[in-house]
């Protein structure tokens, strides 16, 4: 899951990445609107965390513009404004409104259920042979036994599954669960498929195709 986090204040904003990153989130972020604007253009998000008053103005009146043009992602608002009017804004602009200070567990809490949060029916269970991978529960299973996956596990084997059985190149995993300062050539995605191979066990069912990607069968 990749969440866009905008905050000005740089000592906030690293602790809210630290944190989400630690759950098993992709993080992204920006100090303002205009950097928010634009990593919007170039990136799908699952959620996104706007500060309420940011250099270049009130993020509710900037998320408010962009939901009337129909952008759908869930937002979190961080605010020192804590009135019940205010409070009222932001959910009515937003989908969460966290009042500063708070316990980044609680946080990190808000933003994975609005990750989830899709408006529409629960995502279906994806199915390959044994393996079963419920987005709705988190939960993956092989030959009915539950697996203990951490974050970017399951994120790549979430898109494995997405693929069919067909090939997945590294770019498109690695765009899957981690954000933009990995780069291509990182080896973090040899190291998750390598856990992924012995967590999942025998029979092998994830195979490499040499220079360009992975794939299940």
């Amino acid at each position: 899951m990749r969440v866009l986090v905008t905050e000005d204040d740089e000592n906030l904003r690293v602790a809210v990445e630290v944190s989400l990153r630690g759950a098993g989130f992709a993080v992204d972020a920006a100090t303002d609107l205009p950097a928010a604007d634009e990593a919007l253009s170039v990136n799908a998000y699952d959620c996104a965390v706007f500060d309420r008053m940011l250099p270049a103005g009130d993020s509710l009146s900037y998320v408010t513009a962009r939901r009337a043009a129909g952008w759908p992602v869930p937002v979190l608002f961080l605010t020192g404004r804590d009135s019940v009017a205010d409070r009222i804004d932001g959910l009515a602009s937003g989908d969460d409104y966290l009042v500063k200070p708070f316990a980044m567990i609680e946080l990190v809490v808000r933003v994975r259920s609005l990750c989830r949060r899709t408006g529409l029916a629960p995502a279906p269970a994806l199915r390959h042979g044994d393996l079963e991978l419920d987005p709705a529960r988190h939960e993956i299973r092989r030959a009915g036994a539950r697996l203990e996956l951490t974050g970017k596990e399951f994120a790549v084997l979430h898109r494995l599954l997405l693929a069919g059985g067909g090939t997945v190149s590294r770019a498109e995993l690695i765009a899957a669960a981690w954000d933009e300062l990995v780069a291509p050539a990182s080896n973090v995605l040899d190291v998750v498929i390598a856990q992924l191979r012995r967590k999942l066990g025998p029979p092998p069912l994830l195979h490499t195709v040499k220079g360009t990607g992975y794939f299940l069968r």
